[in-house]
């Protein structure tokens, strides 16, 4: 295995370690408002909130694995990411890791804010940084699509 498919299956693994870390979290933070902290959340007026974060987090974690099975994909299809590649990772990469950071701002933001930990003016611009980036990695990920084609299918392919 040369070293470009070597990197391109070490990306790939860790958009799944990503995408399983927030598909579990997702899940245990789910179960907590609709159980544990339900009370808490319904008395605070935050557990639309709530659900609306853990909506986003799981939605995302689920994206992402799609985008890594994508990425492992194009690997096997061409051998190489060469012109899907941006300073040494993949636009691939990229828009995972963007779905990721961004779903972790935005979700946790919510999260905390739900439960009045941490200071407000921190957190509030917080949310739609995590929005932003969010946004930016289906960008990317369609970005992805336009410029390369390693997207392209035949008849054969299917």
């Amino acid at each position: 295995m040369g070293n470009t498919e070597g990197s391109a299956a070490v990306a790939t693994e860790r958009l799944i370690q990503l995408s399983s870390v927030l598909g579990a979290t997702g899940v245990g933070l789910g179960a907590l408002g609709a159980h544990a902290l339900q009370k808490k959340l319904v008395e605070r007026g935050m557990l639309e909130s709530w659900r609306t974060a853990n909506l986003y987090h799981l939605f995302h974690a689920t994206a992402i694995l799609g985008v890594a099975a994508l990425h492992a994909y194009c690997q096997q299809k061409t051998s190489s990411l060469p012109s899907n590649t941006v300073n040494g990772g993949s636009r691939l990469e990229t828009a995972g890791y963007l779905m990721g950071i961004g779903s972790l701002l935005f979700s946790g933001s919510i999260y905390l804010l739900c439960l009045d930990i941490g200071p407000k003016k921190v957190l509030g611009p917080t949310t739609p940084i995590g929005g932003l980036l969010m946004l930016g990695g289906w960008g990317v990920l369609g970005f992805c699509s336009m410029k390369t084609t390693e997207f392209t299918t035949t008849s054969k392919d299917l």
